[in-house]
């Protein structure tokens, strides 16, 4: 992990753009961390990087995974991996950039062994109400549950699974940050004072309206559960279901996405020791140069 930065920190913080401008700059190349941008297909709603800023550094883990297909942290650390060891067989440095805090998390930290998913289990636990799943997780695992979003219902069944297959408690099962991984895992946490990242929040929601969301999302068949959970989704069929007024719908997404970034912004500033960055206080060039400065004292060379 010599030569792999991080550049992580909540949605709409700028942090795509500024990972490819800085891969331009030092010659590096991008693994994306974003738990939906590596679906094919909804562009606008995962909020994929665009075709100028793909152009700028070679990507790597965006539009490559079904729709229809389940993903989860061993999935992607594996195919992480991969992609920083090619990259890094090039003599480059590979930029991992994300909002995704447990996919960064299987690289900086690695994974435990987990125990597949039971059918029989899983059935029982998916006819259970979400506040029967909460006061079971509050039950068998009280620390887990008080660190992980008890609204997301996909995630509340699979640590419930993982605790009644192996008979403990998820976070006892968590790998110790090793010596190498903690000296290794070296990056920057980017973010904005909150009222801006609320304002960038709100105005990308209703710019990706302007662009077509809609038609995106109709054009869409079924998706697994794990791509089922991309915010807005749910609510863009109900307005096309005409269940839901369309005010209601851009309103909802944005108060969702917001929430969202303040989980992030917790969870990063818990989880990792980063270096922090305020975009807020710098323009984009000046961050350019500080993380490009930065990577190459780290990496020790430049790749011409």
């Amino acid at each position: 992990m010599s030569r792999t930065f991080f550049i992580v920190g909540p949605t709409a913080t700028g942090k795509s753009e500024l990972a490819a401008d800085v891969a331009c700059e030092i010659g590096a190349e991008i693994v994306s961390a974003d738990a939906f941008q590596l679906y094919r297909g909804l562009d606008l709603l995962s909020a994929k990087p665009d075709r100028s800023t793909l152009a700028k550094a070679a990507h790597h883990l965006i539009a490559t995974v079904p729709l229809t297909e389940e993903m989860n942290a061993e999935k992607f650390r594996s195919a992480a991996t991969c992609a920083i060891g090619e990259i890094n067989s090039r003599g480059k440095v590979a930029i991992v950039v994300g909002g995704s805090g447990l996919y960064i998390k299987t690289l900086t930290h690695g994974l435990a062994p987990l125990p597949e998913s039971d059918p029989k289990l899983r059935e029982k636990l998916n006819a259970m109400s979400l506040d029967e799943l909460r006061s079971q997780l509050a039950e068998l695992d009280p620390e887990t549950a008080r660190k992980i979003d008890l609204k997301n219902r996909r995630r509340l069944v699979r640590v419930l699974e993982i605790c009644l297959l192996t008979g403990k408690p998820v976070f006892a099962q968590r790998v110790p940050a090793s010596a190498s991984h903690s000296e290794a895992a070296t990056g920057v946490f980017a973010f904005r004072d909150r009222e801006e990242l609320y304002e960038r929040i709100n105005q990308r929601v209703e710019a990706m309206f302007r662009q077509g969301v809609l038609d995106e999302v109709r054009a869409v068949g079924p998706v697994s559960g794990t791509a089922s959970q991309m915010i807005g989704l749910r609510e863009i069929r109900e307005l096309l279901d005409g269940t839901r007024e369309f005010p209601q719908c851009i309103e909802q997404i944005q108060q969702a996405t917001r929430q969202y970034a303040k989980r992030q912004l917790t969870w990063f500033r818990g989880q990792t020791n980063f270096a922090p960055l305020n975009l807020s206080f710098l323009t984009h060039n000046e961050a350019v140069k500080w993380i490009s400065l930065r990577i190459l004292s780290k990496a020790g060379t430049r790749d011409d």
